[in-house]
């Protein structure tokens, strides 16, 4: 008899990017505005996410910050499948996230988004699926080397946190220094 392997799940946070050809690796991350890509190469076994926060940077000499931007994200996931044995011609990708649970007013996600297509479409990678925008962020599992993809939407959005205003001083006695 033969017991059944456990999938290992490992979390990918924002500014990280895993590569990986263990059919029992499950790759999960939440996603907000920010863009998971997804890609894999089907013929040699070998797939990878990344977690990006925004498009590009606009700034530069701001090295410490970088990994946080979907250029050099998607750049180093493609380039981490290629070392190890994937090709460029089989890529195929799904992008998750994106979404604007805040009315739209920077339109962060949809800017992720567009950016995400762009660089698929210069790098000839064709997209296989996934699922972008809306108003709810979303927890994403991706198999890596099966490419199968699993979505699960939050029930709300995440709490946007408000400054809190200092207490209002109450009447009563002064003292003068």
């Amino acid at each position: 008899m033969t017991q059944a392997v456990a999938d290992r799940r490992v979390t990918v946070i924002q500014g990280e990017w895993i590569v990986s050809r263990d059919p029992h690796l499950v790759l999960t991350t939440i996603l907000g505005s920010c863009v998971a890509a997804c890609l894999r190469d089907p013929a040699a076994g070998i797939g990878g996410m990344n977690h990006f926060l925004l498009p590009e940077t606009k700034e530069t000499g701001r090295a410490f910050e970088v990994e946080r931007y979907g250029v050099h994200l998607m750049e180093l996931l493609v380039n981490g499948l290629l070392k190890e044995g994937a090709r460029r011609d089989r890529l195929e990708a799904r992008i998750f996230g994106g979404c604007s649970f805040m009315g739209g007013r920077y339109a962060v996600g949809a800017r992720n988004v567009a950016f995400a297509e762009k660089f698929l479409s210069a790098e000839g990678i064709r997209r296989a699926g996934g699922s972008t925008g809306g108003e709810k962020g979303r927890r994403i599992e991706f198999w890596p080397v099966s490419g199968r993809a699993r979505q699960i939407f939050l029930k709300s959005a995440p709490p946007v946190e408000k400054p809190v205003p200092p207490p209002t001083p109450k009447g009563g006695d002064i003292e003068l220094f």
